[in-house]
């Protein structure tokens, strides 16, 4: 199986076009103010025609309004949606999206709750568990805590870079691996040779046809 690449965080053109450049399956755009990688719509609309066929781009929203994701597809032409905080499966399910729920994992049993909770969902992304933040801490979490037997095509994200996502697909075996911080120079700052190298070992333990 082909494990997918997601790169997010993006918020330069010339980034957008070199993650895409270099194979990336999804570029994840952050509409949450409070990150350090946050893009306003404005932002995102620039960026969007840079985006070129077949290439997901996907909304990052954490504990939106119902109206400022509506003001987000109203001009952003979304093709997936994530959310990354304590959204419900009734809200995320609103939109006429597909959508995929991010979890923070410190125990095993909450990737089985979610997997039932979120059963809707077009994919669970799993990260590592803070207290203070809701994603992008650049953190790796216990992967044995992950279930072999899934109900929904599994992202892993968390602390992934060229270093250690070979070894992440090959003991997960994940649907998709999902990186930010690993392929920076700053936050929010790619660099296309991480993003290469990234995309290299990815593909190093995958076969490819």
């Amino acid at each position: 199986m082909r494990t997918r690449i997601k790169i997010c965080g993006l918020t330069r053109a010339e980034d957008v076009r070199a993650a895409a450049d270099k194979g990336a399956d999804a570029l994840g755009f952050v509409f949450y103010a409070p990150s350090s990688r946050a893009v306003t719509i404005e932002q995102a609309e620039a960026l969007a025609p840079h985006v070129p066929a077949f290439v997901a781009m996907v909304g990052l929203f954490v504990n939106p309004t119902e109206e400022q994701v509506r003001e987000v597809l109203d001009r952003i032409p979304l093709d997936l949606l994530q959310f990354h905080g304590d959204e419900t499966q009734e809200f995320c399910s609103r939109f006429g999206r597909r959508w995929i729920k991010a979890v923070r994992v410190h125990e095993a049993q909450q990737i089985n709750q979610a997997l039932s909770e979120y059963r809707h969902a077009s994919g669970l992304l799993v990260d590592a568990f803070d207290p203070h933040q809701y994603g992008g801490t650049g953190k790796t979490f216990n992967w044995d805590l992950i279930p072999s037997e899934r109900s929904l095509p599994l992202i892993l994200a968390g602390g992934l870079s060229s270093a250690n996502v070979a070894s992440a697909v090959e003991k997960v075996r994940p649907w998709a691996v999902d990186v930010s911080g690993g392929v920076e120079v700053s936050k929010g700052i790619k660099d296309i040779e991480k993003i290469s190298d990234f995309m290299r070992e990815v593909h190093r333990v995958c076969k490819i046809d």
